[in-house]
């Protein structure tokens, strides 16, 4: 008996040696060599299962979502007869259990101690490797289960080690609208929608390529250039569920930059790509008709115009090559200049830069906020000065990007600005446009009610180019609403087409609401006179003035008087 229970001290020592030097084997790790030595420690102890359960926190350990593993089992039953449970400095929890068959017989003090001990080196083992694997699934997926941009940047990097990047198409696309799904559904829905487009596209592509989320609802994919097509055409728009017990469904759509990556291309960084897909997509968001753009020759071209842009505009701004030009507003029932605009030129090395040449690049980053102050400065110093002259004086416009909308200190900044200067707050009137989200609105709401309170005007630019134009004047309290050249009737339309009805009602419902009404881009004297027939009091337009600098709208001043016909 005393041999045999030495023969039995020996192979435990031996087969606890052999577990814990196969747990610390840093490579050529085998499961099955594992649960080889468990199966027989098992089995020198009478026990007939062995099982281990891991929970990522005690939130998944309360609502029993973990990953069990069986190491041994005989199929003989039993019950429960030691368990075992750890929880982690992170919280996630491991529990052991080990069953003995009936009948069986029980442990001794010794053996009880000697499995209590495996139970504990098996816990240990295996907390810290599903911890690491948890670490390793979290570095490269985000809050949201996507996998995120390390995810993609190691894709990246191992396809191009194996030379297979070259045919493959890239893709940066942007889910069109999708903060509206979370405000007509909630974020609950619009999550499980996001998640059912993205499983779906990640079936669409399979093993040719990876689907990436880099924040947001922005996305990068890469795919064989055989399945760009099919690819391109589920981005245009795919119903997807947000909710199927009840098969509720919602379309969602992208707008989507392509690089369509040469044979034999070799990647030197991921920005290479990167860069050519982002460039992209941008110009597929600014309008594109398909809401897809390939990267080519003239993007690329856009793209170092950008650049060139960005970089020069600090020194642009200090040596001040940003000029005001000023656009007349004319009082249509008296001819007389009633107000303006004032617009941007940027003036370098003896050329003029157009607002479309810079204005999109600037309105990519905080860059166009500086702009506007900028901007508003110059035409308060202007005002200052022509009041100083004895000059009479209009009202000015300044636009405002949406940029500036999120900024709490916003109101206050413009108002310093104008004070700063001595300038009556009525001889200012700040431009905005439309928002997109709930968030943007009230913030709106917030900035116009603020200025009108301090006396300052503010009017509502491009009214009727977006989706909420309506809700924008009957919740904020404008003063000035002007209304879009792409509303502007002509004489070739028919009086009862549907341009002609909207305008009419446009501008009577501004006159109910007490607001101004000013119609833009007016070039014709036919246009003129339908403004007049309509009861638009204000017009703006080449038909009165382009655009004048500095020194010939102070001749305007003087002059006032417009010819209308």
């Amino acid at each position: 008996m005393e041999k045999n229970e030495n023969g039995n001290d020996a192979r435990y020592y031996y087969l606890l040696e052999q577990l814990l030097l196969i747990m610390t084997k840093v490579k050529g790790f085998r499961l099955r060599e594992l649960y080889d030595v468990l199966g027989e420690l098992c089995r020198m102890f009478r026990i007939s299962k062995g099982t281990v359960q891991f929970f990522q926190g005690l939130n998944h350990e309360m609502e029993d979502r973990g990953e069990t593993f069986v190491c041994y089992d005989s199929g003989e039953g039993g019950e429960p007869v030691i368990t075992v449970r750890i929880v982690t400095k992170v919280n996630a929890v491991v529990t052991g259990s080990v069953t003995m068959p009936p009948g069986a017989e029980p442990l001794s003090p010794e053996e009880y101690a000697r499995v209590d001990l495996i139970i504990k080196t098996v816990l240990s083992f295996v907390s810290r490797v599903r911890l690491q694997s948890v670490v390793e699934m979290l570095s490269f997926h985000d809050e949201k289960g996507f996998p995120n941009t390390r995810c993609l940047m190691q894709y990246l990097q191992k396809t191009n080690e194996d030379k297979a990047l070259g045919g493959k198409a890239a893709l940066h696309f942007n889910l069109r609208h999708f903060s509206l799904v979370n405000q007509e559904f909630g974020e609950q829905a619009g999550d499980i929608a996001m998640r059912n487009f993205y499983e779906e596209l990640k079936k669409l592509i399979g093993r040719e390529g990876i689907v990436c989320r880099l924040g947001g609802d922005n996305f990068v994919a890469v795919c064989g250039q055989a399945q760009l097509a099919e690819v391109l055409g589920f981005l245009k728009g795919t119903p997807v569920h947000y909710d199927a017990a009840a098969g509720g469904r919602v379309k969602v759509s992208a707008s989507a930059g392509v690089y369509m990556i040469p044979a034999g291309f070799v990647m030197q960084n991921p920005g290479e790509i990167m860069d050519k897909i982002i460039t992209a997509s941008q110009a597929a968001r600014s309008g594109v008709k398909e809401r897809v753009a390939y990267f080519d020759d003239e993007l690329q071209a856009r793209r170092e115009r950008f650049m060139r842009i960005q970089q020069r505009f600090p020194e642009a701004l200090r040596n001040e090559e940003y000029h005001v030009f000023y656009q007349p507003k004319i009082d249509l029932q008296t001819g007389t200049l009633a107000g303006a605009e004032a617009l941007c030129r940027w003036f370098r090395d003896g050329q003029v830069i157009t607002p479309d040449e810079f204005i999109p690049t600037l309105e990519m980053s905080t860059e166009i906020c500086r702009l506007d102050f900028y901007m508003l400065e110059h035409v308060c110093r202007d005002i200052r000065r022509w009041m100083d002259e004895g000059r009479e004086v209009v009202r000015i416009s300044v636009n405002l990007s949406r940029r500036h909308i999120m900024d709490f200190d916003l109101l206050q900044n413009l108002i310093d600005i104008i004070d700063r200067y001595g300038v009556p707050h009525e001889f200012i009137e700040i431009e905005l446009t439309e928002t997109t989200t709930d968030v943007e609105f009230r913030a709106l709401k917030r900035l116009v009610t603020g200025l009108q309170a301090a006396g300052i005007y503010t009017s509502v630019d491009d009214f009727g180019v977006g989706y909420s134009s309506l809700n924008l004047i009957r919740e904020i309290p404008w003063n000035v609403l002007k209304i879009d050249r792409s509303f502007l009737p002509t004489r070739q339309d028919d009086p009862d087409s549907a341009r002609n009805i909207m305008f009419r009602y446009v501008t009577a419902m501004a006159k109910e609401l007490g607001l101004a009404c000013i119609a833009e881009g007016v070039e014709t004297q036919s246009q003129v006179e339908l403004l007049q027939e309509s009861s638009c009091v204000l017009a703006q337009g080449y038909f009165f003035d382009r655009p004048l600098p500095t020194a010939d709208f102070e001749k305007r001043l003087g002059d006032r008087c417009y010819q209308l016909v």
